[in-house]
């Protein structure tokens, strides 16, 4: 190793370089959710060719250390790939954008040539990253008898780097700063390192040509340049730790969009009323009870999958003040709510949690009514009074919680439901591939003795919603039909109009999967259906 060559400047290229390309990774995932989600497919996807452009990498940066085992020439490749690294997402829009059209119209063909367009970004960077540390190995080397030690050393600085990589985008700088100055932030630091290695190397120019390009990243990431994701009355946008968040005015009502934006989870009209959608249709589900059934026994409700607080202002119209316990994973969904959707029933209690892990805590669970849980301060009061309805709406194909689906977590919602309780989901579908709504129907029936299913009229559109209900105790049809004539508010006999005609008892094919938390192929299910919509089959 030529003796100009610190072993702890390279060092902290390697440790920079591990923390930028696990930064790239976890930043990518971010970037491309506005547009194609975070399906575990797309996941895949996504880490698969990272690790593709790195084994690439490896592979390249043995072969060219070995041609030309200098500083200088590392650096170059390393201030290319950072330089890359800072120009990925405004590169990137205009290929995301046609995305979008892709994605709407499930077309195929355009979706995917759009999604393969936007990983090959990332193959330049990310390969050149790569070669940092067998090119650092090589220039290190300076006896053959401790190349193992350097070679473990020089790894174990990679994989520290890469460590932070994985955290400090997520948690900090996503958040805080967007995913766009996420992006510039990780290029800037490793063009830093590199500016310093061209000065040690007496590269005046060089290192001048580095600080140009730090410079326009830099600048890029402070440009004005609009939404993340235009949209037509578009109110309010931010990047949390878990979403893409969109506030969309619609005219007559508010929209809560969330990543890609193809669905809408939450809705707000300020006349009040039916939301006009699968939410509707919950406000039936304690009729499927054994008759006599009336709403005044519906005493409490747990909604998982609050969103921005549709559900609860309906039930709160229909029902009256009634105590919902509400749980929404993403935090800033209910910072939304409370800003956009005047989620601010005092009956509501809103909590940022798993739905699973809500339910199982219930019993004990100690909150303030602000939406955070207390520290077990004896001033709040417990609430132990069982569910009447526990309504689930966190699914979205292809985004399902497969924890939510499975036998285990019906038997928990089982155990925290009223004697006379249902339990009532939201599964989405296609006109005709009911394949995930006979899955949830029969794995609910492992638990519950009766499980009904509601379609929501989708008009024109190819994809749709199914309520599917389960009852605690037996019941059969004609017991809905009896207990309607008491669901008399206007809200609610508005809906039984529409939907009571599509009540049906669930009657999954004996092929229907099963889930279980050991085996739960709840993504096979719904990539299938997914692909077959847009193959146009069935």
């Amino acid at each position: 190793m030529p003796q100009n060559i610190g072993r702890g400047y390279l060092y902290l290229l390697v440790f920079t370089a591990g923390f930028t390309t696990l930064g790239v990774e976890l930043s990518a995932s971010r970037l491309l959710d506005p547009w194609f989600g975070n399906s575990l497919i797309v996941w895949a996807v996504l880490i698969g060719l990272i690790l593709l452009y790195l084994a690439a990498g490896y592979w390249l940066g043995g072969r060219i250390a070995d041609r030309s085992p200098r500083l200088t020439t590392l650096l170059r490749l390393v201030a290319v790939g950072a330089f890359g690294v800072g120009l990925v997402p405004v590169v990137s829009r205009p290929v995301l954008t046609l995305a979008t059209q892709g994605l709407a119209d499930f077309n195929a063909v355009l979706l995917g040539g759009s999604m393969a367009a936007i990983l090959a970004l990332f193959a330049l960077p990310v390969t050149l990253l790569g070669c940092v540390s067998p090119f650092a190995i090589r220039l290190a080397l300076r006896d053959v008898a401790g190349s193992g030690a350097l070679a473990g050393r020089i790894s174990a600085l990679s994989t520290a780097g890469s460590i932070l990589g994985s955290f400090l985008p997520v948690l900090l700088l996503i958040p805080n700063i967007g995913t766009r100055r996420t992006f510039a932030t990780l290029a800037i630091s490793l063009l830093l390192v590199v500016l310093i290695g061209f000065l040690r190397a007496r590269r005046p120019w060089e290192g001048l040509l580095v600080l140009v390009a730090l410079s326009f990243v830099a600048g890029l990431a402070f440009l004005p340049t609009g939404p993340v994701k235009p949209a037509a009355g578009l109110l309010f946008e931010t990047e949390s730790a878990f979403n893409y968040i969109q506030v969309i005015d619609a005219g007559t009502e508010r929209q809560l969009r969330l990543n890609e934006g193809e669905g809408i989870h939450s809705v707000y009209r300020p006349a009040g009323g039916l939301a006009d959608g699968i939410w509707d249709y919950f406000l039936l589900a304690p009729a499927f009870n054994p008759a006599p059934y009336t709403p005044a026994q519906v005493q409490r409700i747990a909604i998982i999958g609050l969103a921005a607080g549709t559900m609860s202002k309906l039930f709160t119209e229909a029902y009256g003040p009634i105590p919902i316990d509400g749980a929404e994973l993403d935090p800033a969904i209910l910072v939304a709510g409370r800003a956009w959707f005047e989620m601010n029933e005092p009956n509501l209690n809103a909590v940022a949690a798993d739905g699973r892990w809500f339910l199982a805590n219930s019993r004990w669970q100690m909150t303030d009514g602000k939406g955070s849980l207390a520290n077990g301060n004896t001033q709040y009061a417990i609430r132990s009074t069982p569910y009447a309805l526990i309504a689930i709406d966190a699914y979205r194909p292809p985004y399902i919680p497969f924890h939510l689906t499975t036998v285990e977590f019906f038997a928990l919602a089982r155990e925290r439901l009223a004697e006379d309780g249902v339990v009532a989901v939201n599964v989405g579908r296609t006109r005709t591939d009911y394949s995930l709504v006979d899955a949830i129907a029969a794995t609910m029936g492992q638990v519950f003795p009766s499980v009904y299913v509601m379609d929501e009229p989708s008009g024109d559109s190819s994809l749709g919603n199914t309520l599917v209900v389960a009852t605690k105790r037996p019941s059969t049809r004609a017991d809905f039909q009896a207990n309607l004539l008491a669901f008399d508010h206007p809200l609610l006999a508005e809906v039984a109009r529409c939907a009571a005609p599509q009540a049906a008892v669930a009657a999954p094919p004996p092929t229907a999967p099963i889930f279980t938390d050991d085996r739960a192929p709840v993504e096979q299910v719904v990539h299938a259906l997914v692909l077959r919509q847009m193959l146009g089959s069935r």
